[in-house]
């Protein structure tokens, strides 16, 4: 699902201004020892303090990476914490000597630039394993035409990097198992390159990971053994990742969002996933998951969007409780996954129901009467079934639906003009089904239709009997759900 469809956002630097004269706070590490560094952000004027100077190895370390990059101007800079610009961060020690804590590279967008990389030329270069006390290190967009594998030597950065952001720059080749050696990691970031292998079970080592991203890429085999107690955003979709979704999931209850979508995985969705109490998304789409919908999905009760359309279940139906208890669910997407059998009332008792999805399946029965009380409701797929009845819905409900209510193919449905089907035509462009009618004995008698010709809905009339059932079908437009999570992750 393009889910994501859209750049995710990681804030990876904050800029506070503090009045002077306010004392710095020591940053205190993981093991509760002080760090070497103070916490402030650096103004321009105290970077201009007597004796304030930059580390002059880890000077001539950062002229090293930003030629590496395309960026020779920056080496005219006589002292780059001194005279930073957007994209370096620097930090003093208690002997007011500066250190790079943050190096970022490539264009956001418009208002959000730091030094872009020069597309055929760039590389990471290893001196950067010489900035002693970097945290963060994001690269977008840089190596796009120049492929390379991303740096084992990166690995050497542990004991102090929480940030590693490599994203949309054409790496090649697998994910090195060093990168396990990162344990202080927080945010570790590959989207959107052209790596391949399996993920390194090496990467369980990083056990204090916030967010994990490795979507879009080639990646194989199966999901290794997943224990990441403090988890937040887990990002595997769009890879070739097969076998089942492992059952360790559950022990990752920080989880907010879980997006496996378009990958092959099998089997069935864990119950372990009943802990995930704090999850808000998870998108399974586009897999080959085919056991039945576990009874344990009503116990996520943080639930907003659930997204699993496109996994053929095997003779599954929508349980009659299945989505009890999710009063938060906004985003039920079950389209094109064989689903037999009625439409259940339950889901009528989703209070803040957005988006419903039930297109290309075998559901029979009718719509339920209690589906009129989806007040919140903005988008209602159910074409291409076999469902039969009067369309329950109100006036007011289809206008504000128009276009995003799709009911056609399905040969039995049809409307009541007291609705408000009938009061406004433009609310029957795209819905395919005819005025309900009761069936009276006697001559062929003129029933009006409406088509669209051009975009502008015309009216004609033709005999027909009574006891003859017209089948019409307007092509309903593919959208495919897009949604953003933007997550903050705390960096310290």
């Amino acid at each position: 699902m393009a889910l994501i469809l859209s750049l995710q956002c990681i804030l990876l630097v904050n800029f506070v201004f503090i009045p002077l004269g306010m004392p710095f706070t020591v940053i205190m590490s993981d093991s509760g020892v002080p760090s070497a560094l103070v916490d402030a952000p650096q103004t321009g004027f105290s970077m201009n303090k007597n004796g304030a100077r930059t580390d002059a190895h880890e000077q001539e370390a950062v002229y090293d990476i930003m030629r590496a990059t395309g960026n020779e101007w920056a080496t005219d800079i006589p002292d780059v914490c001194r005279g930073r610009w957007h994209g370096i961060e620097c930090m003093p020690d208690k002997d007011n000597v500066y250190h790079v804590v943050s190096l970022s590279f490539g264009s956001l967008s418009d208002d959000t630039t730091f030094p872009t990389c020069e597309p055929n030329q760039s590389f990471i270069s290893p001196s950067i394993t010489k900035l002693s006390h970097i945290r963060t290190l994001f690269f977008y967009r840089c190596f796009s035409y120049n492929p390379q594998p991303i740096p084992t030597f990166l690995a050497r950065l542990g004991p102090t990097l929480h940030t590693l952001v490599l994203r949309e720059n054409g790496h090649v080749g697998p994910i090195p198992t060093e990168l396990g050696n990162l344990t202080r990691l927080k945010v570790l970031d590959l989207h959107k390159n052209n790596l391949n292998g399996s993920i390194p079970a090496s990467l369980g080592r990083i056990t204090g990971l916030r967010s994990l991203d490795l979507s879009c890429n080639k990646l194989t085999g199966s999901i290794p053994t997943l224990i990441f107690p403090l988890l937040n955003v887990l990002d595997l979709n769009q890879n070739h990742l097969v076998g089942s979704i492992p059952s360790t999931l559950g022990s990752c209850d920080s989880l907010m969002k879980i997006d496996f979508s378009r990958n092959r995985l099998s089997g069935s969705i864990s119950d372990s996933i009943h802990d995930l109490k704090n999850l808000i998304l998870m998108d399974l789409s586009y897999n080959s998951l085919s056991d039945p919908l576990p009874v344990s999905l009503k116990s996520l009760t943080s639930l907003q969007a659930l997204i699993l359309n496109g996994n053929s279940m095997v003779s599954s139906t929508i349980p009659s409780d299945g989505f009890d208890g999710l009063k938060d669910l906004m985003i039920l997407v079950l389209s094109d996954m064989n689903l037999q059998g009625p439409i259940p009332e339950s889901l009528a008792r989703l209070p803040n129901l957005r988006v419903l999805h039930l297109d290309r399946n075998n559901l029979n029965g009718s719509i339920p009467a209690s589906f009129r009380e989806l007040n919140n409701l903005s988008e209602f797929r159910l074409n291409n079934n076999r469902l039969s009845g009067r369309v329950p819905f109100r006036r007011e409900m289809v206008w504000r639906m128009r276009s995003k209510l799709k009911l056609h193919n399905n040969a039995g449905l049809c409307y009541d003009a007291s609705n408000g089907f009938g009061g406004d035509l433009d609310s029957l462009f795209d819905l395919g089904i005819e005025r309900c009618e009761t069936a009276k004995p006697g001559p062929a008698r003129t029933v009006q239709h409406f088509s669209t010709v051009n975009g502008n809905i015309t009216r004609s009339s033709m005999n027909k009997s009574s006891s003859t059932v017209h089948k019409s079908s307007l092509s309903g437009r593919l959208l495919y759900l897009t949604t953003l999570l933007l997550f903050i992750v705390s960096l310290l």
